[in-house]
């Protein structure tokens, strides 16, 4: 089988806020019994800021983006250097990949991306992924890493996506206000009243929370992967999470239809430009017949966008139910509002967004 497995900041960190070795070690361990196995492993983890703070010997963490990403560049190296002695203890070779979004939103970064990790794989290494923070652009980065997770399972075409955490996975209640909470050890699809119940952010160590990782398991089920999100202090939690274990943590299942990466790639890593409206005829074409997205049919227009952009699309009642790739700039558009095909001028697309380049959204 084919495993990404993802840990958090504050599972490899202890209250302070310092990267401690134990989780590092028992996680490497874990990744050594499924390579016995023949398994092939890809690690996405965080902790390169908490690496380079006390490197650095600053004392409290920074707080200014500038500051924050030569801390990240100076203890990149010395996480690396961790996973690498590690896994090297179970005479496993190690390799590092930084990604940032642009190599999921560039189809050509995104096979060379895909090319590297799979020949990685082929030569027996175990790469080790996390955001490239140190050059990352505020206006375009992930901020987590259960996303990039959640895209690299794609990828590499996974069958698990392994999301640790502090949890031991999605709860029915906040624990820290009901004593009744109970884990919910399975999930058959991601709708809006669980991303409700998983909150909002995660601890001050970490940049995400339950709301990231069901986010990325969304993700992952659209890809075809099954995803476990539980307890990384849990013993034997990523063996347990690949055998399907009952309890291991909270389960969400893979949708039957998988997405191509085309359209996983324009419904979860572009961010959209702008938003169209359209009217309940053009809503129905789309939703249940189909169709591309015509002028005809376009009510309104939000955002600045360009040619190539991603846009979101809306039905009369403002919800959002589409996704897809605008063949017109948002002031060309404007002129085509509501125009049928044969009233358009002969340098305006005859498609505002082609079918093939639309996703639906649940």
């Amino acid at each position: 089988m084919r495993i990404v497995v993802k840990i958090g900041t504050s599972s490899i960190t202890d209250a302070s806020g310092a990267l401690t070795e134990a989780p590092m070690a028992k996680l490497c361990a874990e990744i050594a019994a499924l390579r016995a196995e023949h398994h092939q492993v890809v690690l996405v983890t965080s902790g390169a800021i908490s690496a380079g703070v006390p490197a650095l010997t600053l004392g409290e963490r920074p707080r200014d983006p500038v500051t924050l990403q030569a801390i990240s560049a100076v203890g990149q190296i010395h996480l690396m250097a961790i996973y690498d002695r590690l896994l090297a203890a179970h005479g496993l070779v190690s390799g590092q990949l930084l990604l940032s979004p642009m190599d999921f939103f560039e189809r050509s970064q995104y096979l060379h991306a895909r090319g590297c990790i799979e020949r990685l794989l082929e030569l027996g290494v175990v790469p080790v992924i996390n955001e490239n923070d140190a050059v990352a652009d505020d206006a375009i980065r992930f901020g987590d890493n259960d996303r990039i997770a959640a895209l690299v399972a794609h990828l590499v075409t996974a069958d698990v996506l392994v999301l640790l955490t502090d949890a031991p996975g999605l709860l029915t209640a906040d624990p820290r206000e009901d004593d009744s909470a109970s884990l919910i050890e399975e999930i058959t699809s991601v709708d809006h009243s669980l991303e409700m119940l998983a909150g909002g952010a995660g601890s001050v160590r970490g940049s995400g929370g339950m709301a990231t990782k069901l986010a990325a398991a969304k993700i992952a089920a659209w890809s075809g992967v099954r995803t476990v999100i539980a307890a990384a202090s849990r013993p034997d939690v990523v063996g347990d999470a690949v055998l399907g274990v009952p309890g291991v943590g909270t389960a969400v299942r893979p949708r039957n239809t998988r997405l191509s990466a085309r359209r996983l790639w324009i419904a979860f890593a572009l961010p959209a430009a702008g938003a169209l409206t359209v009217d309940d005829g053009a809503r129905r074409a789309l939703l249940e017949r189909g169709r591309s997205l015509l002028p005809v049919g376009v009510t309104g227009v939000k955002g600045s966008f360009v040619a190539g952009d991603a846009v979101d699309v809306a039905g009369p009642d403002g919800a959002v139910f589409a996704k897809g790739l605008v063949r017109a700039d948002v002031s060309q558009l404007e002129r085509m509002l509501g125009q049928r095909t044969e009233s358009l001028a002969d340098t305006d697309p005859d498609e505002v967004i082609h079918r093939d380049e639309l996703v639906l959204l649940p």
